[in-house]
């Protein structure tokens, strides 16, 4: 099977991580890897940011579960079943927005073709790092850290910036079972 299919069918969303460091080499290829994603008039409206450092990670994770947890309260009458799942991790788990991860890379973009191009940017990453033997997250509830100032700074986040991933990444203790997926829907002219 083609390495690039293959890749694509066997990647998942990771969430439980070795605490082992990530050496920088192998950081800054899937840093690479999401450089060169398409983007609209090659406008490559992201820089990336990547936080190791633990007391970092706790301000992260102090600013975004208090969002999170706003956030899963919508979902309690939505979707009783999820809401019930996510209460619990977050009662289990000590980080239940970052899953510990070893490293965490936010991808940053600003302008007219941001929202069109970061996210490929995150998803050349997560291949990647699958393709490098590591497992990789994108956590939508980890990008809900803007309304804090210190972390605003950290992240040295401008006005017109917004956070597409963040993209956890670190070795995985196991990979997750392939969800269910529907068959695409194709309508051909």
């Amino acid at each position: 099977m083609n390495a690039v299919i293959e890749a694509i069918r066997k990647r998942r969303s990771v969430r439980s991580y070795e605490s082992k460091t990530i050496p920088r080499d192998i950081i800054n290829m899937i840093i690479e890897a999401g450089n060169e994603a398409p983007s609209a008039m090659n406008s490559q409206p992201w820089r990336f940011v990547v936080v190791e450092d633990k007391k970092i990670k706790e301000k992260l994770l102090g600013a975004a579960l208090p969002n999170a947890k706003k956030i899963l309260e919508i979902v309690k009458d939505a979707d009783p079943g999820r809401y019930q799942m996510i209460e619990k991790l977050y009662r289990e788990l000590k980080d239940p927005v970052y899953y510990s991860a070893p490293a965490v890379i936010f991808v940053i973009g600003s302008g007219r073709y941001a929202d069109h191009s970061c996210p490929l940017a995150c998803e050349n990453m997560m291949l990647a790092a699958h393709s490098l033997g590591l497992g990789s997250c994108w956590v939508g509830f980890g990008a809900m850290v803007t309304e804090d100032a210190e972390v605003r700074g950290l992240l040295e986040l401008v006005e017109d910036e917004r956070i597409f991933g963040p993209i956890l990444i670190g070795y995985p203790k196991g990979y997750p079972e392939r969800p269910p997926k529907r068959d695409p829907q194709v309508k051909w002219l």
